[in-house]
């Protein structure tokens, strides 16, 4: 799938979510970014997944030019379809460089670090000889 990417301007916050599952601790939070479609102003509502995304997410506030790169994605639950379009990837519009962290240290956000790189097929554990192959 394409990159799909929208410039604009973040108009508001909605509260971070939080919560724990048969998978472990989850975090979510979603903003509001509007920009321009022809004459009219459009507003749209990503959301990032992740206690590192929502810490990244600080960086930012209201009134920010943002360029949000996104994957949509939709699920069905009782014959509804529920879409979302959740953020990636989060900078400054117009290609600029973030300052850094000395220009959010007053406001007490932590700086956005790069990410391990994706395990490979030599990170694998052994294949087991055992029948039940739960790991539990």
């Amino acid at each position: 799938m394409a990159n799909l990417e929208i410039e604009g301007r973040i108009v508001r916050f909605l509260a971070p979510q939080s919560g724990s599952s048969a998978r472990g601790e989850w975090a979510k939070q979603e903003f509001v970014v509007e920009y321009q479609d022809g004459n009219f102003p459009t507003t749209v509502v990503f959301n990032v997944w992740g206690a590192d995304k929502v810490q990244d997410l600080k960086r930012y506030k209201t009134g920010d030019e943002v360029k949000v790169s996104f994957r949509p994605s939709s699920r069905e639950f009782n014959g509804k379809f529920y879409t979302d379009l959740r953020a990636w990837r989060i900078s400054p519009a117009g290609g600029s460089a973030p300052e850094g962290p000395a220009a959010y240290a007053s406001e007490g956000f932590a700086p956005s670090y790069p990410q391990a790189p994706a395990p490979s097929l030599d990170d694998m554990p052994a294949p087991s000889l055992d029948k039940d192959d739960l790991p539990f």
